[in-house]
């Protein structure tokens, strides 16, 4: 909801000039409608993407003093000469500094033959393993090169309880989690594989059915330890219509990432096509003819301009007998010194577990497993955080990390600083809300610092008794410390525009000691014409001393 306080002023003179009675009702003849007006306004998110700023934010002030004047020419059109805006805005000050060094780190995945070199028959640490301790070890053998001050980000699996014997992922993926780590390659048409909050969606159709040819590629996946595999697929068709051929899995043994598609070969993988309404897992699928290989398996959607089914997947996963069970995905993150690993402190990535236990029903981060625009991470961490660390100490600072889900940009790794505060958690914020006043000025809207000031009881009194006793105020000192205003008609007791100066000056340097070289101010005060009125004077600071604007 805009919030907006509009305070129309009738000015009865400001002061432009030597006359400025006289240039006021000039300008006031030269308009068919004059408006004179104050207003506060603070930006909405509409205003944001108006001004094609989709992070909801200015990078900097003079950005701001860049883009908004064309924006108050639009919004107030009718405002004339001497109206101002005080417009409320977010500015970005930067993201909490280091976080960067954890949400880009590199990421290793650890993977079956990692959890064997120390002793695991699992996919996964078993419940009474240190794995902090266990997987420095892994890194030394499997990262090549590792500089002195590169962090990297170790997921793995940790078993609940004792996994028992049956089908175990060798190798598994999650849509959208590992969306980005496949290749997206578009040989017809304009529409492909996106990435969805809980899958990755093949589909032709936009607004209408348009012919398409779009794979979706995996990384390179290594087989060669795999024995009797099974390959399971979790997924949801709809619009086929019967023209099975239009969604194929296809596997490849001599396909190169990044290569030429077409040159490859590809093997057509059977999978059961039935529609459904919901997401369905299919049975475990034999996969024993690609034992002992490395392979790459690609998701081939097509539509025509008759037919575009939707295709979407959830998961699927190549498996093979073993130990299963339900496992903790988490992720710790480790520092090389030089000459091995060491975990890094005061940081923490967020398990699927940590995402489970702030709820997992619809519109809940444990529904998908991350956060996201709908589910907000300040919404959650500090509650989470409290019940993790209940004897946190004042100041106390925790870089947290989490998987975060957003329908423009797909899966990402974000993060930020919380610190203790003695009551709660406070999530560093990156942008601060501010505000830039403007005002217009020959006919344009320009960056103003002027402030509106009206005369109380106090600054009378204060003006009336610092001039009473000055040569040449006495009679003018002492009519307004009787009335409260400033008599404008002339006479003994007649206060003149250098008269007005000096007590306006008074009553600035009393509130504002320390205004700076440049600072403006709009002073409005009680003035007797015959009758009560206010007249209004724009002064500015120069050399320390008070002037009328010129």
């Amino acid at each position: 909801m805009k919030r907006l306080s509009i305070y129309l002023m009738v000015i009865g003179a400001i002061f432009t000039s030597c006359d400025p009675l006289e240039d006021i009702n000039n300008d006031i003849d030269s308009q068919d409608n004059p408006v004179v007006g104050s207003v506060e306004y603070t930006l909405t998110d509409e205003d944001y993407d108006d001004l094609d700023l989709s992070f909801g934010s200015f990078n900097s002030e003079d950005q701001a003093k860049e883009l908004l004047p064309a924006f108050l020419a639009d919004k107030y059109p009718y405002y004339g000469e001497g109206s101002s805006v005080n417009v409320g805005y977010e500015l970005f000050r930067g993201n909490a500094e280091g976080v960067s060094n954890f949400t880009g780190a590199d990421i290793y995945t650890l993977t079956n033959n990692d959890y064997a070199t120390i002793g695991s028959n699992a996919n996964g640490f078993y419940p009474n393993v240190d794995a902090t301790a266990q997987i420095p070890a892994v890194l030394d053998a499997q990262i090549d090169g590792a500089v002195e001050g590169q962090i990297i980000l170790a997921k793995y699996q940790q078993y609940f309880e004792n996994p028992v014997i049956g089908l175990a992922s060798l190798y598994e993926t999650n849509f959208p989690s590992n969306f980005e780590d496949f290749e997206n390659r578009d040989f017809l048409g304009n529409e492909g594989w996106t990435a969805g909050p809980d899958n990755a969606q093949g589909s032709g159709f936009n607004s209408g059915v348009f012919p398409n040819e779009d794979w979706l590629i995996s990384p390179e996946i290594d087989l060669t330890e795999g024995t009797d595999l099974k390959f399971q697929i979790t997924q949801r068709i709809n619009f086929l219509n019967g023209q099975d051929q239009l969604i194929n899995v296809l596997v490849s043994i001599d396909y190169t990432t990044g290569g030429d598609v077409m040159a490859a070969t590809w093997d057509t993988f059977d999978i059961d096509k039935t529609e459904s309404g919901e997401f369905v897992i299919s049975e475990p699928y034999d996969f024993s003819a690609y034992d002992g290989m490395m392979i790459h398996i690609a998701f081939k959607y097509e539509s025509t301009a008759t037919d575009s089914p939707r295709w979407r997947i959830q998961s699927f996963a190549i498996q093979e007998i073993g130990a299963s069970g339900d496992t903790n995905k988490r992720g710790e993150y480790f520092m090389y010194n030089g000459t091995t690993w060491e975990a890094v402190e005061d940081v923490y990535y967020l398990s699927s577990e940590d995402f489970d236990s702030m709820g997992e029903e619809s519109g809940q981060p444990g529904r998908f497993n991350n956060f996201g625009s709908s589910v907000p991470p300040d919404n959650y961490l500090p509650q989470f955080l409290a019940i993790k660390y209940p004897y946190a100490q004042v100041d106390d600072e925790l870089f947290v990390i989490y998987d975060y889900f957003s329908s423009s940009s797909g899966a990402q790794i974000r993060g930020n600083v919380y610190t203790y505060n003695g009551m709660e958690w406070e999530a560093y914020n990156s942008t601060i809300s501010t505000s830039l006043q403007f005002g217009y000025e020959d006919g344009m809207w320009v960056p103003d610092n002027t402030i509106r000031y009206t005369f109380t009881g106090d600054d009378y009194a204060l003006a009336a008794s610092t001039l009473l006793n000055e040569p040449g105020f006495e009679a003018a000192a002492g009519n307004l410390n009787n009335f409260g205003n400033f008599n404008r008609t002339g006479g003994s007791t007649n206060w003149s525009d250098d008269m007005m100066l000096r007590a306006i000056s008074i009553v600035l340097n009393d509130i504002d000691p320390s205004a700076e070289e440049g600072q403006k101010y709009i002073v409005t005060v009680d003035v007797y014409i015959g009758s009560s009125s206010t007249q209004s004077f724009k002064l500015i600071n120069e050399g320390g001393e008070w002037v009328y604007q010129s």
